[in-house]
């Protein structure tokens, strides 16, 4: 079962990219004390990924860091390397941090995992969108396979 509203978000270990390269760093370091939005995809530079998803929320980044939001996290099941360099191609600058969750485990720990085997993409995440305070989950927008349309940047803005 997925997790739900009112559920306290797992701690495990996620990396984003550093200047000498990938850094580890707990979900509870991200979210602790924090109003955070949290965004997962199913993989970076894939169609509706990198068409809709993602930059959905370069755009809007303002306005809704402007709704007391002290971060944007978009996540995905790939490495930092390439986390980082989706982030780069899609303007993301300071705006979004980038997180890998390169084994899945934060997917896996979350309920949100799904098996991409036929596909050649192995474990991936569903896509979702959250909002989360002080590690709980608030609100949570859970897309039905092959779906973009409760999880994205305007629908998170209307919920904040």
């Amino acid at each position: 079962m997925p997790i739900q509203v009112g559920d306290r978000v797992p701690n495990v270990t996620l990396h984003v990219m550093g200047e000498g390269g990938p850094q580890p760093v707990t979900t509870d370091e991200l979210l602790s004390g924090k109003r955070v939005v949290l965004f997962a995809l199913p993989g970076a530079f894939t169609p509706t990924c990198s068409a809709s998803h993602l930059p959905g929320f370069v755009v809007h980044a303002d306005a809704i860091r402007n709704q007391q939001v002290d971060h944007i996290i978009c996540l995905s099941v790939n490495d930092a390397f390439v986390m980082d360099a989706w982030g780069k191609t899609q303007n993301v600058d300071e705006k979004i941090l980038m997180v890998a969750d390169g084994n899945a485990d934060f997917s896996e720990a979350i309920g949100l995992a799904e098996d991409r085997h036929e596909r050649g993409m192995g474990i991936r995440s569903q896509r979702y969108s959250m909002i989360i305070e002080d590690g709980i989950v608030r609100t949570l927008n859970i897309e039905e396979p092959g779906k973009f349309e409760v999880s994205s940047a305007e629908e998170i803005l209307k919920q904040l």
